[in-house]
């Protein structure tokens, strides 16, 4: 069960150290060993508020490295986006949020491009009701807590960029795509969380996690002792399967 009290969730390593031009962790926890690419018939962009841009716990930035042919576009209230600008031909556009309808009956992953929001709750519901009158607005079924505990939320509930994308592509039946995603977004989270030397909240987010089963190897390098000093070299040049 996830402490109720996240609200002190934060970097507790106040120096800066060099992060993975990829992974955009400090190299002590590059992921990037454990990288795989996943591809889907659906068509992905996900449009960013500019003040999650340059967050390193972002998880558009995590779709978009994990799902290569995913598009990511930055939203600023002086230069909006319309959904002309990213269409695909013979797609249906859909805007994920949770104030929106049904998701349509019958439809293919084949025959959808879906846009994911990725911003604070404020954020996103502006960035909604401008894209709005664009296309489609859908919402999902989710259920669950969300296992993102890198930020504290008001409500359990609602779900960072990344698990909106998890209940969709099981709700198109994507379940192989599904895994993957949801293997590196569960990574990217104990990683995260160890870097900011939460070393007991990550390994209590290990109890319920499958990057133990998925990825012993890497799991027991990051958590090889290392001697204090300046880091050099980076992983992102990791294989990808």
């Amino acid at each position: 069960m996830r402490p109720p009290a996240l609200a002190d969730v934060r970097s507790v390593v106040l120096r800066k150290s060099p992060r993975c031009d990829r992974c955009r962790l400090p190299l002590r926890w590059c992921v990037c060993p454990a990288h795989r690419d996943v591809t889907c018939p659906l068509e992905i962009d996900v449009v960013t508020h500019h003040r999650e841009w340059f967050r390193p716990s972002s998880t558009s930035h995590l779709i978009h490295r994990v799902v290569p042919a995913s598009r990511h576009h930055l939203w600023r209230r002086e230069r909006k986006l319309t959904v002309a600008e990213f269409r695909v031909p013979d797609r249906e556009v859909w805007i994920l949020h949770p104030q929106g309808a049904s998701m349509p009956a019958g439809t293919t992953a084949a025959q959808a491009q879906v846009v994911l929001l990725d911003g604070s709750w404020r954020e996103t519901s502006a960035m909604a009701q401008e894209l709005s009158a664009q296309a489609r607005v859908v919402s999902l079924p989710m259920v669950g807590e969300s296992r993102y505990w890198l930020r504290a939320q008001a409500d359990r509930h609602r779900f960072s960029t990344v698990e909106a994308l998890l209940f969709l592509l099981g709700a198109l039946g994507l379940s192989a795509a599904r895994e993957e995603v949801g293997r590196q977004f569960e990574l990217h989270v104990y990683a995260n969380l160890r870097a900011r030397g939460h070393k007991e909240l990550a390994e209590e987010f290990l109890e319920m996690s499958p990057v133990p089963t998925a990825f012993p190897e890497l799991l027991a390098q990051l958590n090889v002792s290392r001697p204090m000093g300046p880091q050099t070299g980076c992983c992102n040049g990791g294989a990808a399967v």
